[in-house]
């Protein structure tokens, strides 16, 4: 802290008071204190060299000291000074209007997971546990061989490589996911095509950005997954919810004419929240009406890694020539969140004004990382972590389905466990709250986030019967199963 900057600044702002020094000083730190310039537990300068460095007498800064102790501000110790774990920075006001300064993109964003921060439990972005959707099995990924990898890769680099990155991503990393994704997605694409991100969300702002203009018209999935709601909403793009049924999103003739989209976002390979497949039909069907209206589909390709049932089903993007399909993936799933590496890839008559755009603000850096990802791909090990764990949850999602069937079924069905990492447990009677039953699961220590939270708000009225629990059981074991089943099943009205 800079004490002689700090007396400048205060006495500017109070010239004209006649306060003596000692009485300018103490005011001064006071302020600070209070504002939180001096943080609790900050040790004050010893008196003799802050008078030194302000130029005033010894006395005058005891006394600012001693008065600062005796309301309580400083508490003195054996080795001088330092401000009071009590004192702090007074709650703010309110801003006018109740929001916080912010605009009025984000004023109407949801909480987590879309759910509405005033109606249901919000649960932390870092939840564990029994039924937290999303969170992978991280106790089994080989940690030690990644901390090789990533070791082997800081000592590659060279002094340039600790510049900024390339925008759009390290070559090898790109070169790799491309490779990759025509072997095990079906995705037509070169390298040119795929750009790097640090995660889903920062793709899906990438894209509303790059796609769409202010009051364009975004489709997204009802039920939906909340990120893609809130990133529609942020980027000022007219949000239009299209009814998800048991073979995935399914706009009408009416849809297309009323509200013709810019965009239209969809999870075709595990639908978020309830776990529906888009059928082959749908799938076919979506990429020509798209084409017909000019409208671009963003493929939200998050878990099709594991699929528990039937074929394998190719991504959107490589289902027809030159698909107006943008596709994004993430390592969330197949590795680990904190990881924070994800990726996008145009369609090649995109990528090059794409990648203009990105030289102008992407983020660039994680070099180490990217490289260390590279490798993982390249060595096979990605491709057989990803195999033990499609054997794994498919285990803890046959021990799940089989424990609510003994103790959660009778008044709700099973839905969406073919593929991926979550299901969902619908209710047959649309008048249980699964709101109200989501919070009590919460006290009781299980997250069930509640289906109907996940609403894209001008279908909530619509009757689209989607109300239960969305259960992650990706990282919980088989054994515990039945006991989770039979505690969430005695919340469920007889």
């Amino acid at each position: 802290m800079d004490f002689a900057l700090l007396l400048n600044a205060f006495e500017r702002t109070h010239r004209g008071r006649g306060w003596s020094r000692q009485r300018l000083l103490h005011e001064c730190l006071r302020a600070a204190i209070r504002g939180g310039q001096l943080a609790p537990g900050t040790r004050l300068a010893a008196t003799r060299v802050l008078a030194a460095e302000l130029g005033l007498a010894r006395n005058t800064v005891l006394y600012a000291y001693e008065q600062l102790a005796s309301e309580g501000f400083v508490l003195p110790d054996r080795r001088g000074t330092v401000v009071a774990g009590s004192a702090g920075v007074p709650a703010a006001a309110p801003a006018a209007g109740g929001n916080g300064g912010l605009s009025r993109r984000v004023q109407h964003l949801r909480g987590v997971a879309g759910q509405d921060v005033n109606a249901s439990v919000v649960f932390p972005a870092d939840a564990m546990g029994a039924f937290a959707p999303g969170v992978p099995a991280l106790d089994e990924f080989p940690l030690a061989q990644w901390r090789r990898m990533l070791d082997r890769a800081w000592r590659a680099l060279t002094p340039r490589q600790l510049n900024y990155g390339d925008p759009a991503g390290e070559p090898q990393l790109r070169m790799a996911i491309a490779d990759h994704l025509r072997a095990a997605r079906g995705v037509v694409c070169d390298a040119g095509q795929v750009f790097i991100t640090d995660g889903t969300q920062s793709s899906l702002d990438v894209c509303l950005r790059a796609f769409a203009d202010q009051g364009d018209t975004l489709w997204i999935e009802h039920p939906a997954y909340g990120g893609a709601l809130a990133a529609g909403r942020g980027a000022g793009l007219q949000v239009t919810g299209i009814a998800v049924d048991m073979d995935g999103i399914a706009p009408t003739d009416e849809d297309w004419h009323a509200a013709p989209p810019r965009l239209i976002y969809t999870t075709p390979s595990h639908q978020y929240p309830t776990g529906s497949v888009l059928s082959p039909a749908r799938r076919m069907a979506l990429l020509e009406r798209a084409r017909a209206a000019g409208a671009l589909i963003i493929e939200d390709d998050y878990d099709s890694e594991f699929r528990h049932g039937g074929p394998p089903l190719a991504a959107m993007q490589g289902l027809v020539a030159d698909a107006p399909v943008v596709y994004l993936g993430t390592f969330s799933k197949t590795m680990f969140p904190a990881l924070r590496l994800a990726f996008i890839v145009v369609p090649a008559p995109l990528a090059g004004a794409f990648a203009q755009m990105q030289a102008q603000g992407a983020a660039r850096g994680r070099v180490a990382e990217q490289l260390a990802l590279a490798e993982f791909l390249r060595s096979g090990l990605f491709a057989r972590h990803v195999r033990r764990m499609r054997r794994l949850y498919r285990q803890r999602r046959d021990a799940l389905s089989e424990a609510l069937q003994r103790h959660a079924c009778a008044g709700a069905a099973i839905h969406g466990g073919t593929a991926g990492m979550h299901l969902a447990l619908r209710f047959h009677d649309a008048a249980w709250d699964d709101l109200a039953l989501s919070r009590r699961a919460a006290q009781d220590g299980i997250v069930a986030l509640a289906l109907s939270a996940h609403g894209t708000g001008n279908r909530m009225d619509e009757g689209a019967g989607w109300n239960g629990f969305l259960l992650g059981y990706a990282q919980v074991p088989a054994e515990n199963m039945d006991g989770l089943a039979r505690r969430l099943g005695a919340l469920l009205p007889a």
